[in-house]
This record gives C-alpha cells, sequence and structure tokens, in this order.
C-alpha cells in the first residue's frame, strides 16, 4: 500500500496524517494513531468494544514474528477485505478505531515523574544575640 492509496482509502473518513512506521505507514487523525498499513494489510485499533466486530468479520489480531516466537498484538486488528471496496462502511470502522484509539489514551496513567532529591540544609543550632556577637569578637579580623 503507498501513500497516494491510503490517501484515497480514508477520503470519505476525513483528513488523515500518515507516516512511516516499521515496514508501512502509521495512520493518525487529531494526533492519533488509528491504524497501521503493513505488508501484511491494513490493522484498525480495537478494544474490548469493537474486537467482537472483528471476530463476527473473521478477522485476526496483526501478529509477528521473532526468532522464538510469534507475537499477538491484540489492540490492532485486520480489517476485513470487502471494506476496501466501501469507503462509506470503511469510513464507520475507522471513526470506531479512532475511538478505540482516544479510549486507550485516555486509560493510560501520566508517567509518574522522578521525584527530584530534596536537598536539605543542616540544621545549625540557632545562637542567642548575645552569644553572636561574642562570637564576632572572637573571628581574627572581624
Amino acid at each position: 500500500m503507498d501513500r497516494d492509496f491510503l490517501i484515497d482509502l480514508f477520503a470519505d473518513f476525513g483528513p488523515v496524517t500518515i507516516r512511516r512506521m516499521f515496514s508501512g505507514y502509521g495512520i493518525s487523525a487529531d494526533g492519533t494513531n488509528f491504524a497501521l498499513a503493513l505488508r501484511a494489510g491494513l490493522y484498525f485499533r480495537a478494544d474490548e468494544a469493537t474486537i467482537p466486530q472483528f471476530e463476527a468479520e473473521g478477522s485476526q489480531p496483526f501478529s509477528y514474528q521473532t526468532r522464538t516466537k510469534t507475537v499477538t498484538v491484540n489492540s490492532y486488528w485486520q480489517l476485513p477485505a470487502r471494506l476496501f471496496d466501501d469507503s462509506e462502511e470503511l469510513s464507520v470502522w475507522a471513526r470506531a478505531a479512532l475511538a478505540a484509539a482516544q479510549r486507550a489514551a485516555l486509560r493510560k496513567r501520566p508517567k509518574a515523574r522522578k521525584a527530584a532529591k530534596k536537598v536539605t540544609k543542616k540544621a545549625v543550632p540557632r545562637r542567642s544575640p548575645a552569644n553572636r556577637k561574642a562570637v564576632k569578637r572572637r573571628r581574627p579580623g572581624a
């Protein structure tokens, strides 16, 4: 899939930003990434509210092979092939994927900042005014 094809594909959805990512493209709207276009196909963001739709269509979650195992990413599911010919319904699925991505962003906790080390002054015993004068007098050159 190339950039021009993806721009045409999402024409009914609205403006999207397409950026190089991994071996394909990341597709976002309003600053939120909601789809991946990779060699293996087009994957939309999914969550517990939208995964049943993908399952009903016989879609599979995104997965890739490492040297030792197959990794499955349940947050992105392959878009059903029939939607490539129906841009109106594809835009409905894209809106649902964007909503799933926005819900996921809300669930993420902000990263906790490392607490700055408190620098505390060493406690110095207070001197009485009379004692301060005596200390000043003892200093050479004071």
